[in-house]
Formats: C-alpha cells, sequence, structure tokens
C-alpha cells in the first residue's frame, strides 16, 4: 500500500527525525480495542436474506422501506450495504484528507472483492469504490457493492 501524502511528514518525525514505517507506527499509536472495532470495517460479516447480500445486522424495515420505493435489487443492494468512508474516522479527528480516503478506499475495495468471493463463491458481486464528482467533499467517498445478477433485473 502506497503511504498517504499527507502521512509522509507524521511519520518521518518520529523517532528524532529518523522516520518509522507504517507498521511500526501502529505498535506505537495504536490500541487493541480499536484494532477490533476497525476488523468490522476490514472484514465485515454479510448474511444471505431474501436473494440480497447484506450486512450482518440489518434493519428489515429499511430494507422493505427501500423496496416499496420501486428501486432495483441492485440498487436496494447498494443503499444496504454502503458505507461512508469519512464515518470511519473518531470523533474530532483532524487529520482526515482525500489522500487518506483514496487509500482506504482502495484497500477496503480489495477487501470486499475477497471477501464476498471467499464467502458466496456462487454469487458473483461487484464492489464500487465511490468517489465524489468533488473531490474535495469528504463526506461522499463511500464503499458499496451488489451482486451483477441484480444488474440483469434493473
Amino acid at each position: 500500500m502506497e503511504i498517504p501524502e499527507s502521512m509522509l511528514a507524521e511519520l518521518a518525525a518520529w523517532n528524532g527525525g529518523s522516520g518509522i514505517d507504517l507498521k511500526s507506527w501502529i505498535g506505537c499509536s495504536g490500541k487493541f480495542s480499536l484494532a477490533v472495532g476497525y476488523a468490522t470495517v476490514f472484514w465485515p460479516e454479510f448474511t444471505l436474506f431474501d436473494g440480497y447480500i447484506l450486512p450482518m445486522g440489518f434493519s428489515e424495515t429499511a430494507l422493505r422501506g427501500f423496496e416499496s420505493r420501486g428501486d432495483s435489487r441492485k440498487a436496494v443492494e447498494w443503499v444496504m450495504n454502503h458505507l461512508h468512508l469519512d464515518s470511519v474516522q473518531h470523533l474530532g479527528c483532524e487529520d482526515l484528507s482525500k489522500d487518506k480516503l483514496i487509500a482506504l478506499g482502495q484497500v477496503l475495495e480489495q477487501i470486499y472483492m475477497a471477501k464476498l468471493a471467499w464467502q458466496f463463491p456462487d454469487r458473483t458481486c461487484i464492489v464500487e469504490f465511490h468517489r465524489p464528482i468533488d473531490e474535495d467533499d469528504l463526506s461522499d467517498y463511500q464503499i458499496s457493492f451488489w451482486q451483477a445478477a441484480h444488474e440483469r433485473l434493473t
């Protein structure tokens, strides 16, 4: 993974200016409780329900609400599975940046592809890392997916 440019100065300042690599930095800055929490983002739990692949603990009421609007199965599955990447940050976090969101989105895209192929080998899924038209709108970087079979039903 390429280190986001906005992190380079921070990593370089460690060890009296000698710097630190990303993996070692985690060992100095991270917490196990955060690692456990991040596991829900980096290896999410999915379930099969009514032909949809959905996050574990999804709201059936929300699902039925989207269906009742006449949305396609693809659109319903996309919205039920989407994650705004800025929601991964901590309250009061001041280091959110476009390059970090892009790095995170690219990694999550690969993780979701691997996880879905592993968990649902008989269902082809399309994973989308959505980048907003206005790249400075940090709240609109998203990751989501839908089943390819749902595209044919649209």
